[in-house]
This record gives C-alpha cells, structure tokens and sequence, in this order.
C-alpha cells in the first residue's frame, strides 16, 4: 500500500489520520490517558484541534499512527511536554504535569464548591483556596468548576438547538 492510500482523505487537510490502524508493535501514543489525566473533555479538544468528536476519538486510538504535526497539535491543546505523549514502557507522567493535573482539579473542586455553597463561611474558605491555588499556578484563573449538567456555556454560544432547529410540524409529524 502506498503512502498516499494510507491516509484517509475525508479528514481535514491538517490532520490526516492513518485508515491502518495496526496493532502490530503495541500502542503508539498515550494521548486519551493523557487527556483524561489533565480533565480536558473530547468537546473541549475539539474545539482546540479543530477536528470532530469522531476524528479525535480516532486519533485517541492507541492503535493509530499519528503523524508528528498532529502529536505536536496534541501536545499545544494538551499542554504537555511530546514525549508524555508517547509510549514508554508504561512511565507515568512527568512529575510537573502530574502536579498540573492534580491543581488543575483541586481548582475545579474548589471553584464548584464556590460556586455551590449557600454559606458564606463555606464560599470565604473556597474563594481562599482559589486564591492559594492560582497564586502557585497563576495559569489556573480561566478554570472553571465541574460540569453539573451537561455543557456550560457563555452568554454568546447557543446550544444544539440553534444549530440544528427542528421543523414547525416535528411534534404533528411526530403525532400522526
């Protein structure tokens, strides 16, 4: 099979992403672990990448062979030194993006109890934490809490709804 039948053509042009999917030679890469790890949701990479949900999960597959453009992509929307990125006999992550991973969620934690709390003693003692927390990692600020209920978003996105409205007889067609 040559190089050019081996990427498959209806990915964007940025990111080809081998059809072979080879298990020969184990894994490749730990990039779902890794996403996991940091708390970076598949709709979140998406948007970073530029791909879809189903291309990211394909490109998540241990199995694939990325190319290097596209583990360099992953590695600027993960935030995470390259060879985190790549197998190596089962090596956990580099103690700094481990810690990263680990403030990271204490700030959503810390923000969702903010967030929640109905007392103000409880919300002084999240606030604080909040500010402990960004000021050994100022890069925390733009973190938001936990989800609750599905995907939150700001005043200017709209939702599912908007993008694909359904049609005036839906619920008539739906009754007949």
């Amino acid at each position: 099979m040559s190089v050019a039948e081996n990427w498959d053509t209806t990915t964007t042009s940025e990111a080809p992403v081998s059809i072979s999917n080879s298990k020969r030679g184990g894994p490749h890469h730990r990039i779902a672990e890794v996403r996991r790890q940091q708390g970076v949701s598949v709709r979140s990479i998406t948007r970073k990448l530029g791909l879809t949900a189903e291309q990211v999960r394909q490109q998540e597959d241990p199995s694939t062979d990325l190319s290097l453009s596209q583990l360099v992509a992953w590695q600027k929307a993960l935030e995470v030194p390259l060879a985190n990125l790549l197998v190596d006999s089962d090596a956990p992550l580099s103690s700094p993006v481990l810690t990263r991973a680990r403030l990271l969620r204490i700030m959503k934690t810390a923000q969702a109890i903010r967030e929640s709390s109905k007392e103000k003693g409880v919300e002084r003692m999240a606030l604080m934490l909040v500010e402990q927390l960004l000021e050994v990692m100022p890069e925390l600020k733009d973190v938001t809490a936990w989800h609750t209920v599905g995907q939150r978003r700001t005043q200017d996105e709209v939702g599912r709804i908007a993008e694909r409205p359904i049609s005036d007889t839906f619920i008539q067609d739906a009754l007949r």
